[in-house]
């Protein structure tokens, strides 16, 4: 298994060199086509026209602004990859960022977008809940990129959490080729006395791991009030360069109350993390 087809969201946000990188040497090393999506982030409702639109003039506006931003992006994708040397092509969609991730999602095997920067005025903290959005409707996994620091494709050590759910098993799923990758494999398994575990926590999924070449080191973990800090922390005693986890177990509506670990990881992580839901 490998990925074939790989999309990053290309913006003027400041991690924006970086994530394109590492989604360039990913889809190098994996014999991907990659795939720059920007967005001109026009809402529908402009394009359609709205009682609330105000006037043309401003939305004449809004567009030329939106297009010389994705022109801007789209020309550093276009060195980026070249510079790499790995085939792609470029997209430029009329839509907002939800739509048009999501739009690519469906053709995809992967998509690679930023951490949102909620201390950026500009372009990077606008749309704080963007890998949230792709994560619920997008329908495939998403590689966060953490919002500082330059990464290259996951190889050293992967932390895998598991807890049994439906969730963390697409996660793992999506996630064979990185873990296929990885010199090593740590299997985090969460709240070990629950039922769903089986009679060994951990031994059937790592059973289905070593059955496409991954061996893993079974790392049973008490259960944490919160448990993505605690993956994070775990993360970064393992000196591990990938995470790999299921998002949104729970409701969304409860971990917006409650809280919950992927809001934690999609705030705070430190490293590459790979998401499913």
């Amino acid at each position: 298994m490998s990925y074939r087809t790989i999309v990053v969201h290309v913006d003027r946000a400041p991690n924006a060199a970086a994530r394109i990188e590492l989604a360039a040497q990913l889809a190098r090393r994996e014999g991907a086509h990659l795939v720059g999506a920007a967005m001109t982030g026009v809402p529908r409702y402009m394009l359609a026209g709205s009682p609330y639109e105000g006037s043309g003039v401003l939305i004449a506006d809004h567009l030329r602004r939106a297009g010389e931003r994705a022109t801007i992006a789209l020309a550093r994708f276009e060195e980026i990859a070249s510079r790499i040397g790995v085939p792609h092509e470029q997209r430029r969609h009329n839509v907002d960022e939800y739509a048009g991730l999501c739009l690519q999602a469906r053709y995809a095997d992967l998509l690679v977008l930023g951490q949102a920067d909620p201390d950026d005025r500009d372009e990077g903290g606008l749309l704080l809940d963007l890998p949230e959005q792709v994560l619920l409707h997008g329908g495939r996994p998403v590689l966060l990129v953490p919002r500082s620091g330059s990464f290259t494709p996951p190889s050293k050590h992967a932390l895998l959490a598991w807890n049994g759910s439906r969730e963390a098993a697409r996660a793992a799923s999506a996630a064979l080729p990185l873990l296929q990758q990885a010199g090593q494999v740590t299997l985090a398994v969460l709240g070990a006395g629950r039922g769903d575990h089986g009679e060994e926590p951990g031994a059937d999924i790592a059973l289905y791991l070593a059955r496409h070449d991954i061996k893993v080191n079974v790392l049973v973990q008490p259960r944490a009030a919160d448990a993505g800090k605690a993956l994070l922390a775990l993360a970064s005693e393992l000196g591990a360069d990938l995470l790999v986890m299921g998002a949104y177990g729970h409701s969304r509506w409860r971990e917006m109350v409650l809280g919950g670990a992927t809001r934690s990881i999609l705030a705070q992580a430190t490293l590459p993390v790979l998401l499913m839901h």
